[in-house]
């Protein structure tokens, strides 16, 4: 498997096991962290014999450090998001500490399920950094550093000027936005909503165990009703305890909800860079139009109320030869600006094509994804039911038999 032809192989990737680590930080200060085990093998080689499988462990910030490369150099794409560092909306029962062992296996399955998503991107799959980060185990880091993406990363304060100062916005990207806002909006609230559910119906069940120890203590009193009410108590105990394993499902599917409410931030990471382009080409246009008026001032002689207006008679008159200078000067620096602005035309238009043509794979993504997974929890609640109406058919049969 070389790199050049890795995207081209049937991969199978998994992040198979979670480890508990201390060492020493950038500060030389202990710390305690989760590194994940890497584990990729390709289905088929191409001499059709089996590849023995390679593995390698990564902490959460090598995939942070990853994920942060990709932004910088496929700034069209909507990169996928990585899981929370932190739980959020949870119910009462669950922790929300980071190294809680049934967090740090979600946290795994996030991880996998992200690696996944990026072996199954059509432009992403074929990065060699991606692809060292799944084999070379070794300075990965170093190799990361030496494409100087760090420094090639937008500022954040350059982001916000941009934002409030492009003139002209595209406005499929300004609809996109408000979309990605609204999304996120949307399920957060279903999220908060999932939540409180579960703590109510975490307690309903469990009241239920109440039944179970009522009808044992009566049991103990009667002798014809005995047996039937202590059978009756064991599905109602069965019955609370099943609520555990129920609701453990259930963060499953919220976990892909919450997928998509961090891909509301790279949808917007999108939108952001083609601001950063607009404005830079607008600013661009301005400069080329105030150079080119500097140089029919000159030519003209009506630069009285201009810059070198000003500073003439100020600091006196220049000579013909000096004049001559500046336009030339201006002339090269007009034509070197006619040259970047269309070059910057090019760069926008071929970054809006290929950032709509991800966008629209996204959404195709999105919808396929979050039905399935609607379904699914559809169906789950009606199984769960479903088992509720069986305690209790059982129930009734010991009561029946009483």
């Amino acid at each position: 498997m070389t790199e050049s032809n890795f995207s081209l192989k049937k991969i199978e990737i998994s992040v198979s096991e979670a480890e508990k680590r201390t060492g020493r930080n950038a500060m030389n200060m202990q710390e305690t962290y989760t590194a994940y085990l890497i584990e990729t093998r390709s289905v088929e080689h191409s001499d059709g014999q089996s590849v023995l499988t390679d593995s390698l462990w990564r902490r959460c910030s090598a995939f942070e450090w990853l994920r942060n490369y990709l932004l910088v150099y496929y700034p069209h794409v909507v990169v996928p998001p990585l899981p929370e560092k932190r739980a959020e909306f949870v119910w009462h029962k669950l922790s929300a500490d980071n190294m809680d062992p049934d967090f740090v296996e979600r946290r795994r399955i996030g991880l996998e399920n992200f690696l996944l998503r990026l072996a199954s991107h059509p432009i992403l799959c074929r990065d060699k950094i991606f692809y060292l980060f799944l084999t070379q185990e070794g300075n990965w880091k170093e190799t990361v550093n030496e494409t100087g993406f760090q420094l090639k990363a937008d500022s954040r304060l350059k982001a916000l000027n941009a934002t409030f100062r492009v003139k002209n916005p595209d406005k499929r990207f300004i609809e996109l936005k408000h979309y990605s806002d609204e999304l996120q909006s949307v399920i957060s609230h279903l999220l908060r909503v999932r939540a409180r559910v579960a703590d109510r119906l975490y307690g309903v069940y469990k009241v239920h165990g109440n039944y179970g120890r009522v009808f044992s203590e009566w049991s103990a009193i009667e002798k014809e009703m005995g047996d039937g009410l202590q059978s009756a108590g064991h599905h109602m105990d069965v019955y609370a305890s099943s609520i555990d394993d129920i609701l453990e499902d259930e963060e499953h599917y919220a976990d892909q909800l919450k997928e998509y409410l961090f891909y509301a931030e790279a949808l917007r990471a999108v939108c952001r860079k083609h601001e950063l382009m607009q404005y830079d080409l607008e600013m661009a246009a301005q400069d080329l139009a105030s150079k080119k008026q500097q140089c029919e001032e000159l030519a003209t002689g009506g630069e009285l109320f201009s810059i070198w207006g000003v500073t003439t008679q100020l600091f006196g008159q220049e000579t013909p030869e000096q004049r001559e200078a500046r336009i030339k000067m201006l002339e090269e620096q007009i034509k070197e600006g006619e040259q970047q602005l269309k070059s910057k035309n090019l760069e926008g238009r071929e970054f809006v094509k290929n950032a709509w043509a991800d966008i629209e794979r996204f959404k195709e993504q999105k919808n396929h994804d979050l039905k399935e997974a609607l379904i699914s929890y559809a169906v789950m609640q009606i199984s769960m039911c479903k088992k509720g109406i069986q305690v209790w058919t059982n129930a009734k049969e010991c009561f029946s038999k009483m």
